[in-house]
């Protein structure tokens, strides 16, 4: 009998809290390994709270997923008994790991059996916290090989990262800026086989039906930020920034999309509290969590896109706002320079600046070529480099060159 080759072998797909609000990419990934041959076993965590489940698209992928989370006295106490000790404790990494080891330990269990179960001899796990460690662990007590990708600094994804990355088949990173933290962090501990590989977007589906037409001068500046609801994503820059421009007599609209990692009851509040001290209550929404089409359609509308990350790996979320030609304002923080070109793609401000803001949009707002030149060549680039597509292909070539 032939052996599968990477094409026919179902693949563990893990994403921690699947499908939460921010997690279009993988779902569009899914659906390009799919299209490519590859079927797709789609693993997570737990599912998300209710307020994170915003997508059209959510019920179907959670009627889909297996959750591995589930705590289980008889699992934990079996997979102390096979867990890879000598190994941990040599990592003198202190109580946190250990503490990670011992609530990774079921699911891990659970993820050697699901894929036994289900024939899977590789899992790829989109994360490096808990979901990394899990598939570490698994492998080391028998159970499938698995790769990894890197969204953001390694500091942001828990301790034990050697361990998590020693054993992994291969690796794909976001950005190049992230590729030498990881390492100058792991060392001889880096796979061998290791891409850079950004997130990208659906080009098809994000795009405009009409032409886009920049915003005559003088006239209200629509805008649209779109973004967890989290300080390090600076919405309360953003909001400070609106406060400016009105005072400089320039009228502005603001619409922010996302929600706090507490479905609603946690910097939600602290934001909308900000927003009113401000007197923007007729100039700016917190609209929650909202679908796909929704942000689609709230994109098209938009004259600019502002996301104000105080840090940010790459930036999904400006991937999609160029797509749809939509001229666009970050931050110089994290890898977004190797997304958006200054003056060229895009615009860049420093982070934690309000003012700055503020004179970038009233630029825009004031430049209406300025506006239409960035619209078209954001999109161009975009198209070029960074489809959903790509991510796919970058799994399945990984696994092509480890014969998974």
């Amino acid at each position: 009998m032939p052996q599968d080759t990477p094409q026919t072998l179902p693949l563990g797909y893990l994403v921690p809290q699947f499908p939460g609000q921010t997690h279009i990419f993988f779902w569009r990934e899914l659906a390009e390994l799919e299209r490519l041959g590859i079927t797709p076993h789609i693993l997570s965590t737990r599912p998300p709270p209710k307020g994170l489940i915003s997508h059209d698209w959510s019920r179907a992928a959670m009627a889909r997923t297996t959750y591995l989370g589930q705590m289980d006295l008889a699992a934990a106490l079996a997979g102390a008994l096979r867990a890879p000790w000598g190994e941990i404790l040599r990592e003198g990494e202190g109580r946190a790991f250990l503490r990670d080891v011992v609530i990774c330990l079921p699911a891990a269990r659970a993820l050697i059996a699901t894929c036994r179960a289900r024939g899977v001899a590789h899992v790829h796990a989109h994360s490096c916290g808990r979901a990394a460690l899990i598939c570490a662990l698994a492998r080391r007590m028998g159970g499938p090989s698995y790769s990894l990708t890197l969204h953001g600094p390694m500091s942001d994804y828990g301790p034990g990262q050697r361990f998590k990355w020693r054993h992994a088949a291969f690796a794909t990173i976001i950005t190049r800026k992230l590729q030498a933290e990881a390492e100058a962090v792991l060392g001889a501990d880096m796979p061998a086989d290791v891409a850079v590989q950004p997130m990208g977007v659906d080009t098809e589906d994000f795009q405009r039906e009409t032409p886009y037409e920049p915003p005559a001068p003088g006239a209200p500046l629509r805008l649209f930020a779109c973004g967890r609801l989290n300080v390090v994503k600076g919405h309360q820059d953003l909001l400070s920034a609106l406060r400016m421009l009105l005072d400089r007599g320039i009228e502005v609209q603001l619409d922010i999309a996302g929600e706090d990692d507490a479905g609603g009851g946690g910097y939600h509040l602290e934001l909308q509290r900000h927003l009113e001290a401000l007197g923007l209550q007729g100039h700016a929404r917190l609209l929650g969590a909202i679908s796909a089409p929704q942000v689609r359609g709230h994109l098209l509308a938009a004259d600019v896109f502002v996301l104000a990350s105080w840090h940010e790996p790459l930036g999904v979320a400006y991937m999609e706002a160029m797509a749809c030609e939509v001229p666009t304002i970050g931050t110089d923080a994290g890898g977004v320079r190797e997304l958006i070109t200054h003056g060229e793609t895009g615009m860049l401000v420093p982070p934690r600046s309000p003012e700055a803001l503020a004179d970038a949009i009233a630029a825009l707002a004031a430049d209406p070529a300025l506006c239409a030149r960035l619209s078209k060549a954001g999109r161009a680039h975009v198209v070029a480099g960074f489809r959903a597509s790509l991510g796919a292909e970058a799994l399945i070539a990984g696994m092509h060159r480890g014969s998974v």
